[in-house]
């Protein structure tokens, strides 16, 4: 289970973390840490050193009834921040959160190796051909309206079976348009109620049959904050342990604020699983 990443391939069998970078002002738990130069090449650099394998850079912040913001202004905080980033660390693997494939278009052109779409291509008609164009690994997130409606009241039949629908859908898709490499992210705390939320974590080896790497963001969200009445900054234990159970469930990926600690998890549970082979 392999993607290509600028000509580099990253075997996704062996679970990879991708540690986050927020550059905006309002983020739910980072927004506005990282505003200038020295902060935000000491923050990379730390999350290289804790052995992240891809930094994931998000220029547009949707948490739950965040502002919207211009797409001329979401490319020109992102744009200086790949040249930034590539300048210091050429080899990083830089992968851009955002829904627009403008957006997508020209953090590919600046360096960027992967596109991570909060809204597997349901907020902009162009994505898919304009990835399939750009030849570049895709992650496909679920999210039910977008990051202004998304918590008013989410409604499904059957979350697993629903989700399982929406990704078949986007990977054929995709196929059609010879797009290979696709990561689905079934999108904790976008669009879903804190319980279904956890039908997700304990249902998550089920995607497992969609034949593609997993990515599981759970890190200091809501889900896992609000249950036990902490804030995200308090969140470090309770991801840590959503994060183990994500792995043992199939997750590839773990995208991340704290790196180091989702790096040993990803080795606690690699140690697990070698006993039982």
């Amino acid at each position: 289970m392999t993607i290509n990443c600028k000509g580099r391939l990253v075997d996704l069998t062996s679970p990879k973390v991708m540690g986050v970078l927020n550059i905006t002002p309002d983020s739910f738990f980072d927004g506005g840490l990282y505003k200038d130069e020295r902060s935000i090449l000491g923050q990379v650099e730390k999350m290289l050193a804790e052995g992240a394998t891809f930094i994931d850079v998000g220029a547009y912040s949707s948490r739950p009834g965040a502002d919207h913001v211009s797409e001329q202004e979401e490319l020109s905080r992102m744009a200086p921040v790949i040249e930034l980033i590539l300048k210091k660390f050429p080899d990083t693997l830089i992968s851009v959160d955002t829904f627009r494939s403008a957006v997508a278009r020209k953090s590919i052109e600046l360096g960027a190796a992967l596109i991570n779409d909060i809204s597997g291509g349901n907020l902009d008609a162009d994505m898919f051909s304009t990835i399939a164009e750009l030849n570049v690994p895709y992650i496909a997130m679920h999210m039910q309206g977008t990051p202004q409606t998304m918590q008013n009241n989410p409604k499904y039949e059957d979350i697993v079976h629903d989700l399982i629908y929406f990704f078949s859908k986007k990977i054929d898709e995709l196929h059609r348009l010879n797009v290979s490499d696709i990561i689905i992210d079934v999108g904790f705390g976008f669009g879903k109620t804190i319980a279904q939320n956890y039908d997700l974590l304990d249902k998550l080896s089920l995607f497992q049959n969609l034949d593609k790497p997993i990515l599981a963001g759970v890190s200091r969200k809501s889900m896992l904050y609000k249950p036990l009445e902490i804030s995200p900054q308090e969140a470090l234990n309770a991801t840590t342990a959503a994060n183990t159970v994500a792995l043992l469930n199939g997750a590839n990926i773990l995208r991340v604020h704290d790196v180091k600690e989702a790096v040993e998890a990803v080795k606690i549970v690699s140690l697990l699983k070698n006993q039982s082979n």
